[in-house]
């Protein structure tokens, strides 16, 4: 590979990225490159690839939904937290839009005694066990108590779940108020942020954590764009960050919405 100085210029991070096959498979590499560039030399690479994005260029958004779901997974680290005063600080404007995070109201997110396990039907509790035994049958039939059930493990099986519909995850992601474990293991998981129904309930729940969903933001069409900034309960951060998203999209040129097969 190249010098990254040279991939910089050259927008060879996302020729990279969009040669490898899958979405799982690009955002692992980029996941293990990051933190090896540098903060100053990442902080411009990526910020070069949200400008496209921003402006709607459809292989710089397909690259991007790797760097989102990248940046998902990094959330807590502390290297991400060093980007985000990069490019605060340099005034990497897409950058920062990318990583902004602002205040969730309490009444948003479940309480613990919220978190409670579904009644299955047998009289008792069940086990952590014995429900993650349930999350990876292919029978449907304890579907709608797995779909409400609080605990990530339990979810983490049931996303892999070949049964598991677009619909069903949907109905995860706008369960109000949010658990932030529950939508954790969803947006992290590539096989379902891939798909831009999921990434806007989740941008639409106003519970969800500004870090889990922020990066996502920006892989928004204009009429979702504009779904966002109508939805009055969401955090002010998140309709202020689409409005600005939304100035800066070109006439409606390219398909509004972005889905990786």
């Amino acid at each position: 590979m190249r010098s990254l100085e040279s991939s910089a210029a050259s927008g060879s991070l996302k020729h990279r990225l969009l040669t490898i096959s899958e979405l799982e498979l690009r955002a692992r590499w980029l996941q293990s490159q990051l933190p090896k560039w540098g903060v100053q030399l990442a902080s411009r690479i990526l910020n070069e690839l949200a400008v496209e994005c921003e402006a709607a260029h459809s292989r710089a958004r397909e690259a991007m939904v790797a760097v989102s779901l990248c940046i998902v997974r990094m959330a807590e680290e502390p290297w991400l937290a060093e980007l985000r005063d990069e490019a605060s600080g340099a005034r990497l404007l897409s950058l920062e839009r990318l990583l902004r995070r602002g205040e969730i109201s309490s009444d948003e997110q479940a309480e613990p005694d919220q978190l409670r396990v579904p009644d299955y039907g047998s009289g008792r509790e069940l086990s952590l066990g014995e429900r993650r035994s349930l999350a990876r049958r292919p029978e449907r039939r304890n579907f709608d108590r797995l779909l409400g059930d609080p605990h990530p493990m339990v979810v983490q099986i049931l996303l892999r779940n070949p049964r598991l519909t677009l619909d069903d995850v949907v109905r995860m992601t706008s369960r109000r108020p949010a658990n932030p474990r529950v939508l954790r293991e969803i947006v992290t998981s590539s096989r379902w942020v891939a798909r831009s129904r999921i990434r806007l309930s989740v941008l639409l729940n106003p519970g969800a954590p500004d870090p889990l969903v922020m990066p996502y933001l920006p892989l928004c069409g204009r009429l979702e764009l504009e779904e966002l900034i109508e939805s009055g309960r969401l955090p002010i951060v998140r309709r202020a960050t689409a409005h600005e998203l939304l100035e800066r999209r070109p006439p409606m040129s390219e398909p509004d919405t972005l889905d990786l097969h």
